[in-house]
């Protein structure tokens, strides 16, 4: 959890910059940001924040929906965190999605030896098909985040296929976003109703809210 002098410098500055972003605001400004990453501020991102992935407790934890990487994106790459899951937590069922674009809604497999893979055509990675899991069967969702407040309010692309996903699990899902940029003070135009994080880890620390 990072310290109260952390989170006291970032709503310093944007106080200072007098900033209140809306979600679009946030997703055109991180987007661009993502970006213009280079290849080893990339690297030394993925690396702390496959590190903090690396501290947090698997106690109970039977099915982790992650995602794959949009490496056109510069996303936050899993890859190895995965393969870190398999060795260290083989009690762990790792579970992926694949997305229907039209209807904006996700089916999930679970992610073994006999995964097949099929590339997206918007760049994603996603298996062809496999063994459904239900959403109220997970129990930790990592998210890909393009943004965040201080309240675990989150921004991702605005398609709202997460949010639908987030709404079918259970109430005491364990909802961790990955950003390699550390939260804005607050988002506008969050809503009460948002789903917002229990975790999100940057390269810097792992935030926690009350959600």
């Amino acid at each position: 959890m990072p310290s109260s002098r952390l989170i006291r410098h970032h709503r310093l500055l944007l106080k200072l910059k007098n900033v209140m972003p809306t979600k679009t605001d946030l997703r055109a400004t991180f987007l661009e940001k993502r970006l213009h990453l280079s290849p080893e501020a990339m690297a030394t991102a993925n690396n702390a924040i496959m590190a903090h992935c690396q501290a947090l407790d698997y106690t109970g934890i039977r099915y982790l929906h992650l995602f794959l990487p949009i490496d056109d994106k510069k996303e936050v790459d899993t890859r190895p965190l995965a393969a870190w899951l398999r060795e260290a937590h083989p009690e762990v069922n790792l579970v992926l999605s694949k997305t229907d674009m039209q209807s904006s809604q996700m089916l999930h497999y679970l992610w073994d030896e006999q995964t097949q893979f099929i590339q997206h055509r918007y760049g994603m990675t996603e298996p062809a098909g496999g063994m459904l899991v239900m959403p109220a069967a997970m129990d930790l969702v990592l998210v890909p985040l393009l943004a965040f407040d201080l309240q675990g309010h989150r921004v991702g692309y605005g398609k709202g296929m997460y949010d639908r996903f987030l709404q079918q699990c259970r109430p005491d899902v364990q909802i961790i976003g990955l950003s390699q940029f550390e939260p804005v003070e607050s988002i506008d135009d969050a809503a009460e109703w948002d789903i917002r994080l229990r975790k999100a880890i940057t390269p810097l620390a792992i935030y926690e809210f009350n959600s």
